[in-house]
């Protein structure tokens, strides 16, 4: 046991370094930057607040104390003179093709063009091109209502520049701007803001440049790495020769005192394997034993996350008033859920006991490597006398909330066409743009998160798995009744048994209804949503069959036509053949079609032959 507990300890931290390093190509994840957005044309606080946080708040209940806090120039919310630089908060982390960004929400109005929204409604912090790129809408057809996504660049710093400076303004250069007139306004030194934007023509009048920005009592707050003392690439490089060359060994001696150890006291273990394709041959193996309820815990010691925030069980419990009821937002099958407030940013932290130590990982181990912004994001996590895991607060609930309960207004058929599109464009984003390629096993209404512009957010990633490019399965059966494809019976799972559900999600928000319905009240009779929704197909009238389960909270405000398109979608992903079920690469083609409106669109055509195709690339 002596000789076996350092090297398991070694062989921890060695792999782990390894496995979260090379994991992506940003430079770090800083969580906050700062935008500068020019004031004109009329614009007020109370919209640059709505643009840049999505608030859909009455004006007199906006929160402007972030904005306020990087401006104490501005005395009077109400009054600002035009020609002015807004400081906004924002965060700032790792985006799908490694590189550091937010995702904000717009909601369109009459009028609004994509040259428009990018030059005045967010004063050129994002570009035409960048918003062509992120929405399906054509340039000259963008729905009124509709929402588009806005993504604006940000920096984090760079250590090899200064380490003097770490928080960062995304500053869109103006005619009148120069070097000089930046340094002069900033106080960072010309040839620093050169070397943070090299080859950037600061006279150009056009364009991004970052320039290191003053926290709330003045001072620039210094650079903090994000690997927080870890290694730099020359050392992991060495490391790497000399794990490649111990392994074989180590391994062997671990894995032998290690049993040796377990057989003489007893212990249980539960091992879970943190490997990828992007690090084979080395992996992190914890055992629950190892999971002792402190700081010092050895297994989760030795992970160092890249791009996620450790915080203190003193700081989580005073966010939460020592996790009084009066926080408590949610309760699910691993633990309870607590609102708080951390750092200056809204969170949702998620207790479990030290017995869901697989799922603590799983969560852990998935969100700190994909970033999308329809997938919840993590903040950071606590291992302190229980496992804690913080995400970023997502203000309306969750869909099965809005489907299912009451004391909401029901949702307009627009907004669940938009809810089943950026729900299929996260679990894309997990099955087809992943490295190694997951999926989520238990997708259902109430992990799919609801934000205040009513945009959608896959959550709840505990049952993960991964499963390699090209291979058919990964073993092991787990998810939510009334959600689960029949094949997990013979305890196969692919990437189509997350379509499968996702299917009776769709089924979901046609008709409001749970995925298992209670058919006979005195019998106590009970269907699956899917059998329900396959009594309509069969029907001579299907369409009027269909009508009848439409959520009767919709009216007649619905087009019938989209809704049947979608139940039509909802029967192709629940097919018993997983073979026949279509990719969410499809999937997400057919709803923004559906969601644009514009009527070339009929799942109904297509033939079994046609689903394969699409599935297959051809």
């Amino acid at each position: 046991m002596n000789l076996s507990t350092p090297l398991l300890l070694l062989f921890l931290f060695f792999s782990s370094t390894l496995f979260f390093t090379v994991e992506s190509k940003c430079r770090g994840s800083c969580g906050l930057a700062l935008a500068s957005y020019y004031l004109e044309n009329g614009t007020t606080l109370s919209v640059i607040n709505l643009n840049l946080n999505s608030s859909l708040a009455p004006y007199d209940q906006i929160n402007f104390g972030p904005i306020l806090r990087y401006n104490s120039n501005i005395k009077d919310k109400d009054q600002i003179e035009m020609g002015t630089r807004v400081l906004v908060p924002f965060p700032c982390s790792c985006q799908e093709g490694d590189f550091l960004a937010h995702t904000f929400t717009y909601r369109v109005r009459s009028g609004d063009t994509y040259e428009k929204v990018a030059n005045s409604h967010y004063a050129n912090l994002t570009t035409v091109r960048s918003l062509q790129t992120t929405n399906t809408f054509p340039a000259t057809n963008i729905p009124p209502s509709a929402m588009l996504n806005v993504l604006v660049n940000c920096s984090c710093g760079d250590e090899s520049v200064s380490k003097d400076y770490g928080l960062f303004v995304t500053y869109p250069l103006r005619p009148e701007d120069s070097l000089s007139s930046i340094s002069s306004s900033s106080g960072v030194p010309e040839e620093i803001l050169q070397r943070y934007n090299p080859g950037v023509n600061f006279r150009s009048g056009n364009g991004i440049v970052f320039v290191p920005g003053r926290d709330p009592s003045g001072a620039f707050p210094r650079f903090i790495s994000s690997k927080q003392g870890g290694i730099g690439a020359g050392g992991i490089a060495g490391i790497c020769v000399g794990v490649l060359v111990a392994l074989l060994l180590i391994s062997f001696v671990v894995c032998y005192g290690y049993r040796k150890s377990k057989s003489k006291n007893g212990l249980l273990s539960s091992s879970i394997p943190l490997s990828s394709k992007a690090d084979q041959g080395s992996a992190i193996s914890l055992q629950s034993s190892d999971l002792v309820g402190t700081r010092a815990t050895p297994g989760i010691a030795a992970i160092s996350v890249d791009k996620s925030v450790e915080f203190t069980l003193e700081e989580l419990a005073k966010a939460t008033d020592n996790f009084n009821l009066s926080f408590k937002i949610g309760q699910g099958g691993f633990g309870a859920v607590y609102y708080a407030e951390l750092r200056g940013e809204k969170a949702a932290i998620k207790k479990m006991d030290m017995e869901a130590s697989k799922q603590f990982l799983a969560e852990l181990k998935v969100l700190t490597r994909v970033h999308h912004v329809n997938l919840v994001r993590l903040i950071g996590y606590c291992v302190e006398g229980s496992l804690f895991l913080i995400y970023e607060f997502v203000e309306n609930g969750n869909l099965g909330q809005h489907l299912h309960g009451s004391g909401r207004d029901p949702l307009p058929w627009t907004k669940r066409v938009q809810i089943a599109l950026d729900s299929a464009r996260g679990l894309e984003y997990i099955h087809e743009h992943t490295v190694p390629v997951y999926v989520h096993r238990d997708i259902k209404s109430a992990n799919i998160l609801i934000d205040q512009s009513f945009r959608a957010k896959v959550a709840d990633f505990g049952l993960t798995k991964l499963t390699e490019v090209g291979s058919s399965a990964t073993r092991g059966a787990m998810g939510t009744f009334g959600y689960m494809a029949p094949e997990i019976v013979y305890g196969e799972v692919s990437a189509k048994v997350d379509v499968y559900a996702f299917g009776v999600v769709l089924y979901e928000l046609i008709s409001a209804k749970a995925a298992v319905v209670k058919l006979n009240q005195s019998s106590g009779e009970f269907r699956g949503l899917v059998g329900v929704f396959e009594e309509v197909f069969k029907e001579t009238g299907k369409e009027e069959a269909l009508r009848k389960i439409i959520d009767p909270r919709l009216g007649d405000n619905y087009p019938f036509d989209s809704v049947y398109k979608m139940a039509e979608l909802g029967k192709a992903c629940t097919q018993e053949n997983a073979q026949l079920r279509p990719s969410m690469r499809y999937i997400v083609v057919a709803l923004s079609t559906l969601f644009s409106s514009t009527g070339n669109w009929d799942v109904g055509n297509f033939q079994n032959e046609d689903l394969l195709s699409l599935m297959s690339g051809r």
